[in-house]
């Protein structure tokens, strides 16, 4: 009988304490404990590309996940190197609630605030 070990890729996305605390309080209000935050690029948007944030119960193929403090957080492997050392905030006040990533790679952006190039 063969052992296989299934490696796990993590990734240098980062989420702030109040982004964590929003995602626990969204997954719990659903009476889901199996859903992970999917952060992703994809071609689209003034800019060149769209960040997406959205809740997924599924690990793909090449997936890379990282645990903070019970919240996973997901990249996939197209996505990795275009969020490399970013960070997912949440901000509740009155000008803005919402999500928002801080992106070091992202050369410029448009006045949406939701994409980049």
């Amino acid at each position: 009988m063969t052992d296989v070990t299934l490696t796990e890729s993590t990734h240098s996305v980062g989420l702030t304490d109040a982004a964590a605390a929003k995602v626990r309080a969204l997954t719990e209000q659903e009476g889901r404990d199996d859903l992970r935050l999917r952060v992703a690029v994809q071609p689209g948007g003034c800019s060149g590309l769209i960040y997406q944030l959205y809740f997924d119960e599924r690990l793909l193929d090449g997936d890379a996940t990282h645990d903070f403090d019970g919240v996973e957080v997901v990249v996939d492997k197209m996505s990795a190197p275009y969020l490399e050392g970013a960070t997912i905030d949440f901000e509740d006040t009155i000008q803005k609630q919402g999500f928002t990533i801080d992106n070091p790679n992202a050369a410029g952006s448009c006045a949406c605030g939701d994409s980049f190039s």
